[in-house]
């Protein structure tokens, strides 16, 4: 019997903001992209709608579901927004400039710029992270037909851990 052909699922992160140019800590907050930010979703826009992707799904966070609506445009799909593609809560540390959170909590920012978010009081841990987006993803790749490409835009911290997740 011969196998289904490959389904493909395309992970994006969003386009820059100022939070993230300044060094602003995001998490759930709503920050918009800047002018670099809108012309990369731009550009990776174009290239996407190469692949002819048959579903795109996104963070519910402006910042990724403005890049979404460029691809969506460029490949003439309606996107999805689904919460469980947000980044890291971050709790109480959002909004805060890096040098601020150095400042006030040295030690545990050291850990934090090591990528364990797990430090930060009131924040979601990895675990949960890994869950709602592993979840997310293989609930899109189940509804991307054989042979077909799908796209999930989501943000830079939860892909890292979702990667990790998906590959064991």
């Amino acid at each position: 019997m011969a196998e289904a052909p490959a389904r493909s699922l395309l992970l994006l992160r969003h386009g820059q903001t100022d939070w993230n140019l300044t060094r602003r800590i995001q998490g759930h907050a709503d920050a918009e992209l800047n002018d670099l930010g809108h012309a990369q979703a731009v550009a990776v826009a174009d290239q996407l709608a190469a692949l002819r992707p048959g579903l795109l799904w996104t963070s519910d966070l402006s910042r990724a579901a403005t890049t979404a609506a460029y691809v969506a445009k460029a490949c003439g799909l309606e996107p999805v927004e689904d919460a469980r593609l947000r980044e890291y809560s971050l709790g109480p540390r959002e909004g805060l400039l890096h040098s601020d959170y150095a400042v006030a909590h040295p030690e545990e920012f050291a850990t934090f710029r090591s990528g364990h978010f797990d430090i930060v009081p009131g924040g979601e841990k990895t675990p949960e992270v890994a869950a709602r987006m592993s979840a997310a993803l293989g609930d899109l790749l189940d509804l991307t037909p054989p042979g077909g490409v799908s796209v999930a835009v989501s943000h830079g911290a939860a892909l890292k851990v979702a990667i990790a997740t998906l590959l064991g």
